[in-house]
């Protein structure tokens, strides 16, 4: 009896999410969905339960039997976000790597748009984009990204919305990965940019809204002030290797230990102040065109 060789479906896209304990569920399965439900089709997901509790093991196991081509890895501890993307990237076989975070939601087209945009422009090693972003209302803002950045566009922030973002995956493998340590924890993406534009590899922002962001009222509760502390430091570090550590960018350096003394409503005021005059400004043009 001759057995016939099934041909394997090719795999060009590899999509990385870390899940820790998603108590939403119904954003959790929206997030899986729209990955689902993308116009580009030769994907795989890695689905990384980074130790969950075990009341949140069957709704992890629900989200990755949606689609066959979800592989679930879990993890027996809790190690971070760094730690569980590097394992998803072990395991990845697509050419490139996008990122996927379990509360947002990717247009059906992102995945194509990044694809076509990273095999027509060589020179760039990753595509960010813009975002919409959203609460349990709906979309209430826009986050626009500096097309081309540069070393100083990491001043303020990082340049790049991480969950937007998709990278070469041998670029990442040749930097292995994401940084797991403690001082990184809640700023690896960030980390990660800035040794990337270290190294002389160049980012890119497509200026579309391709990821609706999920920043609602729990994303404007206080940060433990270690979690500034940290990010103080990988600031500090980052700028050094950048050659951007002055006497006048010191201030960017202390950025989040300052913020971290002003009370969050403030910070939310600004910020969706900022982020709402955007979208109305980009509506206006909608409905002027």
């Amino acid at each position: 009896m001759i057995k016939k060789k099934i041909k394997k479906q090719s795999v060009k896209i590899s999509v990385i999410m870390g899940v820790y304990n998603p108590s939403r569920k119904e954003q959790f399965l929206l997030s899986v969905e729209s990955i689902i439900h993308q116009t580009f089709r030769e994907w795989e997901m890695i689905l990384y339960d980074d130790g969950s509790d075990a009341c949140y093991i069957p709704l992890i196991r629900q989200a990755a039997a949606l689609d066959k081509r979800i592989i679930l890895v879990r993890g027996e501890e809790n190690r971070g976000l760094a730690y569980a993307l590097n394992q998803c990237l072990k395991r990845a076989r697509g050419k490139y790597i996008a990122r996927m975070d379990d509360d947002d939601i990717s247009k059906p087209e992102r995945l194509e748009r990044m694809y076509d945009f990273l095999e027509s422009h060589p020179e760039y090693q990753w595509a960010g984009s813009n975002s919409e972003l959203i609460d349990d209302t709906g979309v209430w803002g826009i986050d626009r990204m500096q097309e081309i950045p540069g070393k100083e566009d990491f001043l303020l922030y990082s340049p790049y919305i991480h969950p937007t973002v998709v990278f070469r995956k041998n670029i990442l493998d040749r930097l292995h990965g994401y940084k797991v340590a403690a001082d990184t924890r809640r700023c690896e993406d960030y980390e990660l940019f800035m040794r990337l534009c270290e190294k002389g590899y160049k980012g890119y922002n497509l200026q579309e809204n391709l990821l609706q962001y999920r920043e609602d009222q729990d994303s404007y509760k206080k940060r433990k002030y270690c979690y500034r502390i940290r990010e103080a430091k990988v600031r500090y570090e980052g700028f050094k290797r950048l050659g951007i550590l002055k006497l006048n960018t010191v201030p960017y350096v202390v950025k989040p230990l300052v913020a971290g003394l002003v009370s969050p409503e403030i910070v939310k005021y600004v910020k969706k102040t900022v982020r709402k005059n955007i979208y109305a400004e980009e509506q206006g043009r909608s409905q002027a065109g």
